[in-house]
């Protein structure tokens, strides 16, 4: 299976980190499984080829089953040993699942042709990893117990040999360092391994992502300093937010003591491949996904950028991604310094970008950080904001135990509830990860509907684009002409769009506002509808008094929680949003009663159009 003589063996990342790091996880298993058999011969300790967001992914965009993902894999892979990387009570889910759910995903995950479980928790909770270990220990398959790396006033390293030693404690089979941002250093690397070298007898594995430039750098220290396996990932989607290449790493250990015997000629081929398929996947390319220093500071995860920059896009943001970056870390000293990997990089960064984009810090905050003030994801390794908290969850009680001590048994009631459409096991677990949208992947697959996102013909594109756009021109009004030279403007969409212009050499703003009706496309039946003054595109009356509901962020509905008739005071929670994968409730501004609700469940929503209305007392 693997070069068993070696001192240093190597886990391949190209089939899960390396495409969610560079492309928002977009990778489909079309475009894994012909090049299947040159990764089973090149002799990998494992080959990571799920969990993390690709699940995610593969039910919400690619509309593929992850499950026959895996079992695809497994039959194309046979000689190797596939990784994945479960966030212990998290699963692959945001939330806390019941222990039988935790065992249940374990063996089916085992069944299907997972041998190495990379467990985590996003908090260092060891409490929130026992049940997961113990799972996979029962089937009989390997445990990696991982330690979140990061930095902060109360994370170093007697911290993480503590850690350590709870993991070994455990079952663990392997350590693993995971330093999801990149935030090692050389020197760094050496003396957390040295001391994890004297303080358990488990191997040590390193992952660290390239974003800051230094990690093949930091793998050399560590492997002198007694670390023997290695996470790299194939140059083709290597480096920058992802990992050092695999290539790379080969030839630096050729011809030394560490030398990995793998076969550089058959690496590039592999490479090869990978290059061209890459280019298929064009629009899903980020600016953030090269090196960037600045992730010392601001501890993005190189999982999470991509598809950070991607989602900004998606708001129209993307111009403030700048303004995100320098607000996470000012979000993660809030929470008590937790770890930015997932679910708590999407928490932290989520409310960093409300905060950016809702004009306020806290304005609005997500459910999820109020669940986790409330402390229902585990212990904040530091204390947090009381202003913040106060402001969030009040005086709310923080849970002491274990998060998963207070939940029931889910399998027979999940069963339950999607006994109509699903029809195995793994179908149950599905839509236990995601209700929603594994719910609707579910029902579409069984009426033969899928349709997966569309990738763009990039040429097609190119061919279609406009070659130009006029931004200098004369204008003749009354009989005088003007030079106007176009300098910028804002926001397309916008109510008031400021447009930026030179008249005859002097510099001037002007306000456009839409007032006019205009026609608009009408679904997908290209059918046409009418935009009124005071409507938006989608039909929705504007906000133009307090009892109008809006939302900070486009998203969708997840819930409607009032009909018309209700009575509500300020403050009642009245919409959930989903924005970024995460859930934001949408309380009412005024006290009053409900008099028209314009959307429901499901529905995409924008920042300037009223959702409902409440009539104030």
């Amino acid at each position: 299976m693997t070069n068993q003589t070696s001192k240093v063996q190597l886990t391949e990342l190209v089939l899960r980190d390396g495409h969610q790091s560079l492309i928002a996880t977009r990778l489909r298993t079309e475009d894994m499984l012909p090049i299947c058999a040159k990764l089973d011969a090149i002799g990998f300790w494992s080959l990571e080829a799920w969990g993390g967001a690709t699940f995610d992914a593969c039910v919400r965009f690619l509309k593929e089953d992850p499950w026959e993902r895996l079992a695809k894999l497994r039959k194309a892979l046979p000689n190797s040993r596939i990784q994945m990387l479960l966030r212990g009570q998290n699963l692959l889910g945001y939330r806390h699942y019941s222990d039988d759910v935790v065992q249940a995903f374990v063996k089916k995950s085992a069944d299907n042709g997972v041998d190495v479980f990379r467990i985590f928790d996003a908090m260092n909770d060891m409490r929130n990893l026992k049940t997961s270990v113990e799972a996979v220990k029962k089937v009989g398959k390997h445990a990696e117990g991982a330690i979140s790396y990061t930095t902060s006033p109360v994370h170093d390293i007697p911290h993480f040999v503590g850690l350590a030693k709870e993991l070994e404690a455990m079952g663990c089979d392997t350590i693993a360092i995971k330093d999801m941002a990149g935030l090692l250093t050389p020197q760094s690397t050496s003396d957390l391994v040295k001391a994890l070298r004297g303080a358990i007898s488990l191997p040590i594995h390193l992952h660290s992502h390239a974003t800051s430039g230094l990690s093949a750098m930091c793998f050399l220290k560590g492997i002198e300093a007694g670390a023997t396996l290695v996470d790299t990932c194939n140059s083709s989607f290597g480096e920058g937010a992802s990992h050092s290449s695999t290539e790379s790493i080969v030839a630096a250990l050729q011809d030394t003591e560490y030398d990995t015997g793998i076969d550089l000629p058959a690496l590039q081929e592999i490479t090869a491949y990978f290059r061209e398929v890459r280019k298929k996947y064009w629009q899903f390319e980020s600016d953030f996904t090269g090196v960037d220093t600045r992730v010392l500071v601001n501890q993005v995860p190189g999982g999470m950028i991509s598809n950070l920059s991607n989602q900004l896009k998606e708001q129209g943001a993307l111009d403030r991604m700048d303004e995100v970056l320098a607000e996470i870390p000012r979000v993660r000293k809030d929470l008590g310094f937790p770890p930015l990997v997932t679910p708590t990089s999407q928490i932290v960064g989520t409310q960093a970008v409300l905060n950016v984009v809702t004009g306020g810090r806290y304005k609005s905050i997500t459910n999820e950080v109020k669940n986790y003030l409330l402390g229902q994801y585990g212990k904040s390794p530091a204390a947090v904001n009381n202003e913040v908290k106060q402001k969030a969850v009040g005086d709310g009680e923080v849970i002491a135990c274990r998060p998963a001590d207070l939940l029931s048994p889910e399998m027979v009631k999940l069963a339950s509830e999607a006994e109509r459409f699903a029809k195995t096991e793994e179908d149950v677990l599905t839509y236990a990860m995601f209700p929603d949208i594994g719910k609707t992947y579910l029902q579409e697959r069984n009426a033969g509907s899928l349709k997966p996102e569309v990738l763009q013909d990039k040429a097609a594109v190119n061919a279609s684009a406009p070659r130009f756009a006029p931004t200098e021109f004369k204008v003749t009004l009354h009989g005088e002409t003007f030079h106007i030279n176009l300098t910028g403007s804002g926001h397309a969409g916008e109510e008031k769009r400021p447009f930026y212009v030179s008249i005859d050499g002097i510099a001037e703003e002007v306000i456009v506002e839409t007032l006019s009706e205009v026609e608009v496309s009408g679904g997908s039946s290209g059918g046409k509808k009418k935009a009124t003054a005071g409507a938006t595109k989608s039909g929705r009356p504007r906000p133009s008094h307090a009892g109008h509901v809006t939302t900070s962020m486009p998203g969708t509905v997840v819930a409607v929680k009032v009909k018309v008739g209700d009575k509500v005071n300020a403050g009642d929670g009245v919409l959930v949003i989903e924005a970024m994968k995460m859930e934001n409730e949408i309380q009412a501004a005024a006290s009053g009663v409900v008099v028209a609700v314009h959307v429901a469940k499901g529905d995409s929503v924008t920042p300037d159009e009223s959702l409902l209305e409440i009539q104030p007392e």
